[in-house]
């Protein structure tokens, strides 16, 4: 055994060739160690952590907690939330809990300060329009709607017929205010149609003849109520109206189907030619 490797080791030192190419391979097993160890030490290979959790955190807060381990914030959106102050995380990634090496991005979405505002001229074509369907638009778009109140109209039902915004006009069949600015998060209110409820302006029945009043009440989803007759009267339909309660203002309302009583007389007053 001895014999071998001293004719081994004879041979080698014979051979400078083979000895440089030994000393060469050792040499780049070596230097492939400390690479290998330093690959280890540089990349924490295999040490992991659990991530913290900083979702309903203020920026600042978040930054205390994750300091420890190294890790970066990298705010990637931002949306505003009713009730909440600028700057607090929403969401997270790498989500609380997933295990992660030290040094690694969190990337989040925090709220904003400010609500985002959209002018009434971006917003969808509202008036005569069905209040569900656009309440259903309206919302993707971060605005809230509410039926302020109910208005006689002959047409479809529940359509709209006026928009308000802090209680300030905004649409109605003639006025569209285009420059106004709506907070996203912020309610609008509508008014819209209603052929059986809601509440309308006491008409002007005075001067008008039964048959005429009955038909003009119709179209407003009201009735004659009690007829108080003055004087002789042979066709109730061909008298005329001398007073009338509730009476007409021009102000006061009342509600759909409510009935008006009338004071009448067989002859047209003077005072209505």
């Amino acid at each position: 055994m001895n014999n071998s490797l001293n004719k081994i080791k004879q041979y080698i030192a014979d051979k400078p060739v083979i000895k440089h190419i030994g000393i060469l391979i050792l040499f780049i097993i070596f230097i492939l160690i400390l690479i290998y160890i330093w690959l280890r030490f540089y990349t924490n290979h295999g040490q992991k952590i659990p991530m913290v959790n900083i979702t309903g955190k203020s920026l600042a807060q978040a930054s205390e907690l994750i300091d420890d381990h190294s890790f970066q914030l990298v705010v990637t959106d931002s949306s505003f939330v009713i009730g909440k102050s600028g700057g607090i995380i929403l969401d997270q990634n790498p989500k609380p809990g997933a295990e992660v090496k030290e040094g690694r991005k969190i990337y989040v979405t925090i709220t904003k300060q400010e609500a985002d505002k959209i002018l009434v001229s971006e917003l969808p074509l509202l008036y005569g329009n069905d209040f569900v369907q656009k309440s259903v638009e309206l919302k993707h778009r971060g605005i809230l709607a509410k039926i302020k109140s109910k208005k006689y109209d002959s047409g479809d039902p529940n359509h709209i017929l006026e928009v308000y915004y802090k209680n300030q006009l905004i649409i109605d069949k003639t006025v569209i205010r285009n420059d106004v600015k709506i907070s996203k998060g912020d309610e609008l209110e509508f008014v819209v149609s209603d052929k059986d409820s809601g509440e309308i302006s006491v008409p002007d029945l005075v001067c008008s003849s039964v048959s005429e009043i009955e038909f003009l009440l119709q179209q407003f989803n009201l009735e004659v109520g009690e007829i108080n007759a003055k004087g002789a009267i042979s066709d109730t339909s061909s008298a005329y109206v001398i007073d009338q309660d509730p009476k007409y203002d021009g102000i006061t309302k009342i509600p759909m189907n409510s009935k008006i009583n009338i004071t009448v007389v067989s002859n047209k007053p003077s005072k209505c030619n």
